[in-house]
């Protein structure tokens, strides 16, 4: 299936597409965060990756944002929100931003 060109991204930058990943990656931790005993290690796992997504934003958010990346950044981002179980949620709290951070063509 082809993405829609409606759901890439606002702006051409790279720092709305990274915006937009945190926006699901806080989601994913608002469930995990159902897991008692697991509570510590969303938060920490959530603040890691955060931080590593948010100091790319900082050294290359003006950089212009290829079509392809855009695309593949909203579609992780739809398909991280369908996620419903709090367990299935901490498992993508540790994949989801790799896939940004390679979708950006950065190191995970």
């Amino acid at each position: 299936m082809a993405p829609d060109p409606a759901q890439t991204p606002d702006a051409a930058d790279l720092s709305a597409a990274i915006e937009h990943a945190l926006a699901a990656l806080d989601d994913l931790a608002s469930l995990g965060e159902e897991v008692d005993d697991e509570w510590q290690y969303v938060q920490d796992l959530a603040a890691s990756w955060r931080d590593r997504l948010q100091s790319v934003a900082a050294g290359r958010g003006t950089e212009a944002l290829a079509p392809p990346a855009g695309s593949a950044i909203m579609r992780l981002a739809s398909e991280a929100r369908l996620v419903d179980d709090p367990h299935r949620a901490i498992d993508w709290l540790s994949t989801f931003p790799q896939a940004v951070l390679v979708a950006l063509g950065e190191r995970p």
